[in-house]
């Protein structure tokens, strides 16, 4: 092969994957972000799961979004320097949406048949966020195998909010609807099936870690 010289022209071959990520991590901070200044600017809060202003901090579907939108914010700016984000950020951010986007499908949606979780903001943080940012990860290319430890850490959020959730309720009560510190009706059969509903949350976003885990695993 010659030698490049002075005035010869190079053809630079693009990553269309790495596009495509650029694209869908875009898509994710408009959509996220859209979504977190109509809650903030109380445009939005007649929908099913919202409350007024800041107060939809409370809510793990709106705090997801935000991390998922942080990360997405990391992953242009890294990506703008032509570095790589951390894949850890990126499965923790994943799977706490598809935490979300699978309680309202599953557990929400067909316990409140009456009630449409997927109307105003909800449909960008019930649905549209998460299944683009689960699309976006698979296309994610990582530079390394992700290590098996880091579905424990996808967890953790859960985990955490999950504590909080039921201290809050243990110390300030349960209360009546729609002043109830218990907003997902976690505990309508009680504390001990609460406290089982909330493990089995975490059992299902480790779950869904590993699942991503094992896609990764066969999709480089």
């Amino acid at each position: 092969m010659e030698p490049i010289k002075d005035g010869d022209y190079v053809i630079i071959k693009s990553n269309p994957r790495e596009k495509i990520s650029d694209a869908l991590n875009v898509i994710i901070i408009c959509l996220a972000g859209a979504g977190v200044g109509r809650m903030i600017d109380h445009k939005d809060d007649a929908g099913v799961l919202m409350a007024s202003g800041l107060e939809n901090l409370k809510y793990f579907t709106v705090l997801s979004n935000i991390f998922c939108l942080i990360v997405a914010i990391i992953f242009i700016v890294l990506s703008l320097m032509r570095k790589k984000c951390p894949i850890i950020l990126k499965l923790i951010s994943v799977s706490g949406v598809a935490l979300t986007f699978a309680i309202v499908a599953f557990f929400l949606a067909p316990m409140y048949p009456d009630l449409n979780m997927y109307e105003g903001t909800n449909r960008f943080f019930h649905l549209i966020v998460p299944i683009v940012a689960m699309i976006e990860f698979i296309m994610y290319e990582q530079e390394r195998k992700m290590p098996f430890k880091y579905t424990f850490f996808a967890a953790i959020p859960s985990l955490i909010y999950g504590n909080f959730y039921l201290a809050n309720c243990l110390i300030n009560g349960i209360g009546e609807w729609p002043e109830t510190n218990d907003w997902y009706g976690f505990l309508n059969w009680g504390y001990p099936v609460g406290m089982v509903i909330f493990a089995g949350v975490v059992l299902a976003n480790w779950g869904i870690a590993c699942l991503f885990w094992l896609i990764k695993r066969y999709v480089k």
